[in-house]
């Protein structure tokens, strides 16, 4: 059976169990579909005018693959991974017809993402006691509008959650969190415009705990032009938090605009050396055609992507999982199989 063929399998199983449990306005599948119409109309749909092309695979099959894959964003490591695994693959089960080396294909990007750990997208979230969830990213890239919507998704799971203002230099940014907060329908700790971050972070902390909050999201600045500052300040952020709720933060979530490409790459980087950023939001995945940089960034940094923007709707902001995201770039083909 091909991996197009499980694929199919498994989200038709999946689907009908969503139609059970409650009826849904889309399925999650088919959110990803949705959300990643862009990257597969050009990354799927050249992938089929190459096999359209050749008959046989064969080194200039895979020479036109690799640019494709590049294009894409996947990054030049990890399409090299990939180049290396297909052909290696394709030895082995003696594949010379194009067409069944599309479901090699995603079969390879799912064990790419995957790797040695398996799918760790999960987030780390405490059984008892405040989780305490710290954000960071350059301004423009979404970060606090994906904290609303992650508050929102907490909220509508029977979670209570509280917002910690922490980017008190951006002009408005402590408004707009406000805004996210009131639409939402959880509570914001603020100071004013210019005021120590990490003071922020005390009081959000300790209202959390009066409250006996589940959850607590912090938003912090977004200045990369000294990256020293940066560090400093994040540094000095994490110590308040940590001081006073042991272990915390649980997560350091990094959000990141996947419009941005390989730029996106570079700020993954950035902060990784700056402060432990233990997942990725990658939001706007459903703007841009070069949805690669999933791949390259699980790779390249071995950090995983745990949520991804899919579009504008509340219930946009979806748990990243790698089955899914391939049934998304190669949905066209894979609704063809038959079961």
């Amino acid at each position: 059976m091909s991996f197009f063929k499980k694929l199919k399998e498994k989200f038709t199983a999946q689907e009908e169990k969503e139609k059970e449990v409650e009826v849904q306005e889309i399925s999650i599948g088919e959110k990803f579909k949705q959300g990643l119409s862009k990257t597969r109309n050009s990354f799927t749909g050249r992938v089929n005018e190459l096999v359209a092309r050749y008959r046989k695979v064969d080194e200039d099959f895979f020479e036109e693959l690799e640019e494709i894959l590049i294009q894409a964003d996947v990054g030049f490591d990890t399409v090299m991974e990939l180049i290396d695994q297909l052909k290696t693959e394709v030895k082995l089960r003696n594949i010379s017809d194009t067409r069944e080396v599309q479901s090699v294909i995603s079969e390879k990007l799912v064990d790419i993402y995957q790797g040695d750990d398996g799918d760790s997208s999960g987030l780390n979230i405490q059984e008892e006691g405040l989780t305490v969830i710290l954000f960071v990213g350059v301004n423009g890239v979404g970060k606090t509008t994906t904290i609303g919507k992650l508050a929102h998704k907490f909220k509508t799971e029977g979670k209570s959650v509280v917002l910690a203002a922490g980017d008190t230099f951006r002009a408005g940014a402590i408004e707009q969190l406000e805004v996210w907060g009131e639409r939402v329908g959880v509570s914001v700790i603020k100071q004013g415009e210019g005021s120590d971050p990490a003071a922020v972070m005390f009081d959000a902390v300790q209202a959390a705990k009066a409250r006996k909050a589940d959850i607590l999201i912090c938003d912090t600045a977004g200045r990369l032009q000294n990256k020293v500052n940066l560090m400093k300040e994040l540094e000095k952020v994490k110590r308040v938090i940590e001081r006073e709720v042991p272990g915390a933060p649980h997560e350091v979530l990094l959000a990141l605009d996947a419009t941005t490409g390989q730029n996106a790459l570079i700020q993954a980087k950035t902060f990784k050396e700056a402060t432990n950023v233990s997942g990725i939001v990658l939001t706007k995945l459903d703007g841009t055609a070069k949805g690669g940089i999933v791949l390259a960034i699980r790779n390249e940094l071995a950090i995983p992507v745990k949520f991804v923007g899919l579009g504008e709707k509340m219930d946009d902001l979806q748990e990243f999982d790698a089955e899914k995201y391939v049934y998304g770039l190669f949905a066209d083909i894979i609704d063809k199989e038959e079961l």
